[in-house]
């Protein structure tokens, strides 16, 4: 049977989950305004990226019934947690990408 916790990092660490996370730390958006701002999504995989996040607890989904209708997504208290590990986690390489594309380099340079 599949590990509970591994599915919950999968839904957390994946690409478009990180991105969700992180945009949402700055406040409520809609799907249209993170549809924009992650670049190269489709609406599909931004829909079940969402919906696992809404499903593990971290995200609320919230719809208003008006016309057109609007659905509006914010963290939870333990999206905030867990979003809050994941932006350190991408600022780390953010800091850090240098020296790893130097490594890189190097082990190239010895495999050649």
């Amino acid at each position: 049977s599949p590990c509970p916790s591994r599915e919950i990092l999968k839904h957390v660490c994946s690409r478009w989950g990180v991105l969700i996370l992180i945009a949402l730390r700055s406040g409520t958006h809609r799907f249209s305004e993170l549809r924009r701002k992650m670049d190269g999504v489709s609406e599909k995989m931004l829909a079940q990226s969402l919906h696992a996040l809404v499903e593990d607890g971290f995200v609320v989904r919230v719809q208003y019934p008006v016309v057109p209708p609007f659905v509006e997504y914010s963290l939870t208290d333990a999206g905030e947690e867990v979003a809050a590990k994941v932006a350190d986690l991408a600022d780390w390489i953010e800091v850090n990408t240098p020296e790893v594309i130097t490594r890189r380099a190097e082990l190239a340079e010895q495999e050649a």
